[in-house]
């Protein structure tokens, strides 16, 4: 049976019905935010001491952005591009295992490509296939396969990196914190503390290289910045009234604000914002050189902004010039599409890195064909995967 439209339209209804108020409530708080920011945006050292002491005595998880330097209003204007480099945008994809299969398997897909800008040489793609079988399928789940994908990503960037010609940009989609937990503790947590550790070898490979690296986050929906806002509000207002700071954590003055509301108001096309630490619990294991950091960029038009996050290690960070290059060549990459802007060599990377249905059925028939060329036995599909075969089902979620 398919979806009840009845049922779906009076509910969008009641989306139309209430989403004035919402609008009013969302306008109140962003105003809220921009007196906020504008009042507290030389405050670099005022900010930096509040954050600390919040971390240290009422919230070890607070996760907001931590200013370094910059005022948080400060633009840095668009840099020219530099004569040469060499830039390398990973991506990834991978197939999941399915019990419901003839076989089971399961594959990360890493694709790269590099540019040799300033060059007459054609840009090089490079793919690189792991097939997981057997043992390798023992505690598999969807997370940790994504972050064998995102670890693969990462090692091409690097092999391919320590062969350029310098200098050498390289950029992921996404952040470059490696997402999980190491905190639930059993198998999960130790597989993700192993992939981590030899994410942070390959991001130090990297930093050795004297690779500009950054992760490139399209249409980000965090809210560091005003995470840091709201923390500067409360306790200026705990100066006169009594607060209970053991509940900051709770306290979400400009809950569903975001950062790129603001920053869409203050970046000119091609500008970038003040550069900012991450300060959280999981970011304490990017160290030294590895410490992460972050800026906003305007990759959009005059009439038409549009703000992408670009996460960068402390190395590059502390090069103004690298900061420069990395800010220049994301921004000539986003123009190369024209309307839609997005760093082109990522396009190119997610073409080269994706699994396409037809290749997935084709890695399963290739496995078949092995086992019965062994003589060894293949079961079939699950009676419910045969079902739904046979009804055509293709919906999502099932």
């Amino acid at each position: 049976m398919a979806l009840d439209f009845q049922q779906v339209r009076q509910q969008v209804q009641q989306l139309g019905a209430e989403a004035p108020q919402r609008q009013a409530h969302l306008d109140g708080l962003r105003a809220q935010a921009q007196q906020l920011f504008t009042q507290h945006a030389s405050d670099v050292a005022g900010l930096r001491q509040a954050v600390q002491m919040v971390a240290r005595l009422y919230d070890p998880g607070l996760r907001c952005a931590l200013p370094v330097s910059e005022p948080l209003d400060h633009r840095r204007a668009l840099p020219p591009l530099p004569e040469q480099a060499s830039i390398l945008a990973a991506d990834g994809s991978q197939i999941y295992m399915d019990r419901h299969a003839e076989v089971q398997y399961g594959l990360v897909n890493a694709g790269a490509i590099l540019m040799h800008h300033g060059t007459p040489l054609p840009p090089a793609t490079h793919v690189e296939s792991r097939l997981l079988y057997h043992d390798a399928l023992d505690q598999m789940t969807e997370a940790s396969l994504a972050l064998q994908r995102d670890l693969n990503e990462r090692r091409l960037l690097a092999d391919l990196a320590s062969g350029a010609e310098s200098p050498v940009v390289t950029f992921t989609d996404g952040p470059m914190e490696l997402w999980g937990s190491s905190t639930e503790g059993g198998e999960q947590a130790a597989q993700f503390q192993k992939s981590l550790e030899e994410y942070l070898e390959v991001l130090e490979r990297l930093h050795e290289l004297g690779t500009i690296t950054a992760g490139y986050v399209d249409r980000p929906g965090a809210d560091l910045v005003i995470r840091l806002l709201e923390i500067a509000g409360i306790l200026e207002a705990a100066k006169s009234t009594p607060t209970d700071l053991s509940q900051i954590r709770k306290q979400r003055p400009l809950h569903g604000v975001t950062d790129r509301e603001l920053y869409e108001q203050l970046l000119l096309p091609g500008e970038r914002s003040a550069v900012f630490a991450i300060q959280s619990q999981s970011a304490r294991q990017y160290r030294a050189a590895l410490a992460l950091h972050f800026f906003y960029l305007n990759v959009g038009t005059a009439d038409e902004p549009y703000l992408a996050r670009v996460e960068v290690p402390e190395w590059v960070v502390a090069d103004p010039a690298r900061l420069d290059m990395l800010h220049a060549i994301l921004v000539s990459q986003c123009r190369i599409l024209g309307a839609r802007p997005y760093p082109y060599l990522l396009h190119r990377a997610h073409e080269t890195a994706v699994v396409s249905y037809t290749e997935k059925d084709q890695v399963t028939q290739m496995i078949v064909s092995e086992l019965l060329r062994r003589g060894l036995p293949v079961r079939g599909r699950s009676y419910k995967q045969i079902a739904k075969d046979a009804g055509n089902r293709k919906g999502y979620g099932i």
